[in-house]
C-alpha cells in the first residue's frame, strides 16, 4: 500500500513538474508587451521652450508634418540654415513646419546662447522657422523630446543616434516617428521636399 501511495506522489510531482501548459507564458508575453505599449509616448505629449522663453506644446502641431533639427552656428553643416528657411518659405504653414534645437554637444560648435542664437540665424540665413531654447541632444542628460526621437521603446517605431549637428527627423501629421536622416541630407534633398509637400 505505502508503495502504491509512494509511486502516486512521484507521479503527482512528475506530472506537475512538467506542465507545460503555454498560458501562463503568454500571459507573461502578453503583459510585457502591454508595459512596453503604455511606455511609449505621442509626440504630442512634449513641449519645450523657444528661444523667446515660450513653452510650445507640441499637441498644437496636430495636423502638420514637423521636420525637427538639431542646429550649431560654427558647424560645416551651418549653411543648412539657408536650406531649412528656403523649405519653410515654400512649404511652412498649416500642412508643415520646421522647428530648430540649438545643441552644443559636438565639439562645442553652438557657443551661442538664447538672443544670441536667434540674431544670427536672423541676421545670416533670415530665418523665420521656430527655434528653440538650446538643448542636449545626446547622452543621460538629453532632452525628454530627443529621447523619444531617439528610442523605439518611446516612440514605438525605431532606435536612432544624433550622431553630428543638424541630423533631421520627420514627423507625419498624426505625430507618428517616420524617418531619421543624417548631416549629409540637405534640406532641400528629394526625400524631405517630397515630406514638406506631402507626396
Amino acid at each position: 500500500m505505502k508503495n502504491i501511495i509512494g509511486v502516486g506522489v512521484i507521479l503527482l510531482f512528475v506530472s506537475t513538474a512538467c506542465n507545460t501548459n503555454p498560458e501562463p507564458v503568454k500571459n507573461k508575453t502578453m503583459a510585457i508587451n502591454k508595459l512596453k505599449v503604455e511606455a511609449q509616448k505621442s509626440f504630442y505629449d512634449y513641449s519645450a521652450k523657444t528661444l523667446d522663453g515660450e513653452d510650445l506644446d507640441f499637441s498644437s502641431l496636430k495636423g502638420k508634418r514637423v521636420l525637427i533639427v538639431n542646429t550649431a552656428s560654427r558647424c560645416g553643416y551651418t549653411p543648412q540654415y539657408k536650406g531649412l528657411q528656403e523649405l519653410y518659405s515654400i512649404y511652412g504653414g498649416d500642412d508643415f513646419t520646421i522647428i530648430g534645437f540649438p545643441s552644443n554637444d559636438f565639439m562645442g560648435q553652438e557657443p551661442l546662447e538664447g538672443k544670441e542664437i536667434e540674431e544670427f540665424c536672423t541676421k545670416n540665413y533670415g530665418v523665420e522657422f521656430t527655434m528653440m531654447d538650446k538643448v542636449t541632444v545626446k547622452g543621460k542628460s538629453k532632452h525628454e523630446i530627443y529621447e523619444w526621437l531617439t528610442e523605439k521603446d518611446l516612440n514605438g517605431v525605431d532606435d536612432a543616434k544624433v550622431s553630428w549637428n543638424f541630423n533631421k527627423f520627420l514627423i507625419d501629421e498624426n505625430g507618428k516617428w517616420l524617418k531619421h536622416l543624417g548631416s549629409k541630407v540637405e534640406p532641400m534633398s528629394e526625400e524631405i521636399v517630397a515630406f514638406a509637400s506631402g507626396k
